[in-house]
């Protein structure tokens, strides 16, 4: 019997949890919220659809009680507080540490072995904080931001071009901020032929910058953090590892050496199997790219910073 777990019944959890059951990627999904039949409520409003979309996966909904979340093999963290119209990510460390924290503590002690996916921001440095605080092995700590941000990038990329989404290659590497993140537009293809080659230089840059500011834009629109690409993000890497598919995806995972950097959580692209990150995967960079990750990483190991102040890790 598989199962997942979500912790965090808010708009990106409830989203993530709904696209997983509607792909059956678990025999059964928890979702835990601590609101008082939030989490509840939005377990028996899908299951009501059940019979409508034909899918077997059972979910239940829970107020924090953890002990429903025994034997998870993935666990989803999407607690925190989400971004407000003018608030940055790095804005929300100082809550979301400690939530972080308190919950990665209560998932282990009932399913030591899960695998642990964080969207909660700042999502880089989250992730530190859990690799971190729980002494967990590198293969099983994912941050999500990577896989939302070349997602967008794509969108972005679709838009210039006029063509499906679904037919181009193209990811995002390095923090997952406004300012850190790399949309690698030299990689980008549109059915094998680079968009270099499609698009003048003035739309690529165009297409960077709208992918950069890509969640800063929603939280305008919205009023809050998005939830429908957050979500689908997540259970797109979700899928990979528990159906052992081997894609790889950008996520946010610690390196040791790899383009240059150690001790650190940031994007790049990996091998998601069964047992979580298997490989990360070395694209060559050039002398700019290089030096913008660089760049990214001075910026997260800064935000990271502000753990070892708060005497979390």
């Amino acid at each position: 019997m598989s199962k997942i777990t979500v912790i965090g019944a808010g708009n990106v959890g409830a989203t993530c949890a709904d696209v997983m059951i509607s792909r059956e990627l678990a025999d059964e999904v928890v979702l835990l919220d601590i609101k008082e039949g939030i989490a509840e409520g939005k377990a028996m409003d899908i299951m009501q659809t059940a019979a409508l979309r034909e899918f077997n996966t059972r979910i239940c909904g829970v107020t924090n009680d953890y002990t429903a979340t025994a034997n998870s093999d993935l666990v989803v963290i999407t607690s925190g507080i989400p971004r407000k119209p003018g608030m940055t990510r790095e804005d929300l460390i100082g809550t979301n540490a400690n939530i972080v924290k308190s919950v990665t503590d209560n998932i282990l002690q009932y399913s030591p072995e899960a695998i642990i996916v964080v969207i909660s921001n700042p999502m880089d440095t989250m992730t530190h904080l859990v690799l971190k605080a729980c002494k967990l092995q590198a293969n099983r700590v994912i941050g999500m931001g990577g896989a939302l941000d070349s997602s967008r990038f794509k969108y972005y990329l679709s838009k210039a071009l006029n063509v499906p989404a679904s037919e181009i290659n193209g990811f995002v590497i390095g923090g997952h901020g406004d300012t850190t993140m790399i949309p690698l537009i030299r990689f980008a293809t549109y059915n094998g032929i680079p968009v270099s080659e499609l698009l003048s230089k003035e739309a690529q840059d165009k297409v960077v910058a709208d992918t950069m500011v890509g969640g800063a834009t929603l939280t305008k629109l919205l009023g809050t953090s998005a939830w429908y690409a957050p979500g689908a993000a997540c259970a797109s890497l979700v899928e990979s590892v528990m159906r052992d598919q081997k894609r790889v995806l950008p996520c946010s995972v610690a390196l040791n050496g790899e383009y240059g950097q150690k001790d650190i959580a940031i994007g790049v692209p990996v091998v998601l199997g069964k047992s979580g990150v298997e490989k990360i995967v070395e694209y060559k960079l050039d002398g700019t790219e290089q030096a913008a990750f660089a760049k990214s990483a001075e910026a997260v190991r800064g935000m990271n910073n502000v753990l070892s102040d708060m005497k979390v890790i």
